[in-house]
């Protein structure tokens, strides 16, 4: 506990100098929100790879597996993957370069611009606030790490962890974000090729490894998953994860990474960056694997309810994997790992809430015209205010957080990126793009996806797909908004 306490401190203070470092060079609302177009691919590739891997990958998913086999792994791993590095290419060189020319500062500002509608940037500032849900997935996995790491209760982990990225967020802003993501990042690269090396070992040690898994359970070995109720086809498997993996690159904290450069060169070299490392990062899911192999069950058991925690499952596997020493270090990173993904989701939140959502609504309302310069400073407090707020409710949230957090938070961010996708695509594939067209097949989108979450089982009581997997309605209501939209784009050209 000593041990742990020192490491997590010497962390604490080398992120909090990066946090300063990055206060030095955010001079106004533009830098806070996206840089100033100095970040090196290098950079802006480590980074991006920390914040999609963030404690989905790191915390949560290997439990997914752990319960559902390799159908989990070709879904939250390989499926995502592809799709996402599918979705980057596609949309990254067109988004910056239209983004720079725009003078775009979030992903609802570059709608808003594309379209030239403020209202359609405020439609997208609303359904960011969706985002909030993955928020608080995110601090509930640190929590549930950080109670075990550290021996301290929730609600001390909580406070911790909200004042402590909310504070070095508040003050460096994107700079802050990248500076430290990077040192985050490097750190996740490290401790992954030792739980990877861990894995590697568990299974040459074993005489039949998988022969034994396959004996416990031979569902665990089939690509598709009958008895699973996330990934019990290969639509809800396979074509499900691609569209979701796509669709995630619209999320604020990750298309905007296009405008931390000024090249195509820049942004060609940063996806390689990134698909390298994030690749590495997708392997950490194959510890699902492993835990059956020296996690006994009642470790996965909550002591208080008695009910089975999937999301235990990673904690777990480390604690009985490696020495004290070790797993005490690896802790510390997996910390850091959820921390890079939630500095980057509060810079764009509170940037897009106070640019799109707070400027927008002023003038709109607001009694008297304000100069370019009295809008910039205006939102620059303004995101100050909103980073505060988010994490008061998200600490009230927290304090009793919802069963399966990788279940709640994909929910709702899902919604947020399918609302997105229509009008990005459309944005970047098509010059005349109807704004009736895409602002409708965005709503529709979401209509699709909640009402098939909430109601499908109901509405389809033959069906066999798995409505209870987020990526499954997110998929249909993808290709529901996605395909008609852009085959019209096409006819109209």
């Amino acid at each position: 506990m000593i041990l742990a306490w020192i490491l997590f401190s010497v962390y604490l203070i080398g992120t909090a100098y990066l946090g300063w470092l990055g206060h030095q060079k955010t001079d106004g609302f533009s830098s806070f929100a996206i840089g100033k177009g100095d970040l090196s691919p290098l950079q802006v590739g480590v980074t991006l790879a920390a914040a999609t891997a963030s404690a989905a990958t790191f915390i949560i998913n290997p439990g997914f597996v752990y319960v559902d086999g390799l159908a989990a792994f070709m879904h939250l791993g390989i499926s995502v993957y592809l799709g996402f590095v599918t979705m980057l290419v596609i949309l990254s060189f067109r988004f910056r370069k239209m983004g720079e020319e725009m003078k775009a500062l979030t992903i609802p500002d570059w709608i808003g611009k594309r379209y030239k509608s403020s209202s359609f940037s405020l439609y997208f500032a609303f359904i960011n606030l969706l985002s909030f849900a993955f928020i608080v997935l995110l601090v509930g996995g640190i929590s549930i790490v950080m109670q075990n790491l550290l021996g301290v209760s929730n609600m001390v982990a909580l406070l911790i962890t909200l004042v402590f990225v909310t504070g070095y967020v508040l003050f460096g802003g994107t700079y802050a974000h990248v500076f430290t993501n990077m040192f985050q990042g490097f750190l996740m690269i490290f401790i992954t090729l030792i739980v990877l090396w861990s894995g590697i070992q568990l299974m040459l040690q074993s005489d039949g490894f998988w022969t034994e898994l396959y004996a416990s359970d031979p569902n665990l070995l089939k690509w598709v998953n009958p008895d699973s109720k996330l990934f019990n086809d290969y639509f809800s498997t396979y074509i499900a994860g691609f569209c979701i993996g796509g669709a995630l690159v619209c999320q604020p904290h990750i298309l905007t990474k296009a405008l931390y450069v000024k090249t195509d060169r820049a942004v060609r070299n940063y996806i390689l960056v990134f698909s390298v490392v994030f690749f590495l990062f997708i392997l950490l899911l194959l510890a699902g694997f492993w835990a059956h192999s020296i996690v006994p069950v009642e470790q996965l058991t909550d002591t208080e309810t008695g009910l089975f925690r999937q999301d235990l499952v990673m904690t777990m596997y480390l604690k009985n994997a490696f020495p004290e020493w070790l797993f005490t270090i690896v802790s510390v990173v997996l910390l850091a790992a959820a921390m890079s993904t939630l500095d980057g989701l509060l810079v764009g939140i509170s940037t897009i809430t106070a640019n799109d959502l707070v400027l927008n609504l002023i003038e709109k309302y607001g009694k008297s015209t304000l100069s370019e310069n009295a809008k910039m400073q205006l939102a620059f407090k303004a995101s100050h205010i909103v980073l505060v707020v988010i994490a008061v409710l998200v600490f009230f949230v927290t304090l009793n957080p919802p069963k399966l957090l990788g279940i709640f938070g994909q929910v709702g961010v899902y919604g947020l990126v399918l609302a997105a996708v229509p009008p990005l695509l459309a944005g970047v594939l098509f010059r005349n793009v109807s704004i009736q067209l895409v602002w409708g097949m965005s709503a529709w989108a979401l209509v699709v996806h909640f009402g098939l979450y909430m109601w499908g089982t109901t509405l389809f009581p033959d069906s066999t797909l798995a409505f209870g997997n987020p990526g499954v309605t997110a998929a249909i209501a993808l290709i529901c908004s996605v395909v008609p939209t852009l085959g019209i784009c096409f006819l109209k050209r």
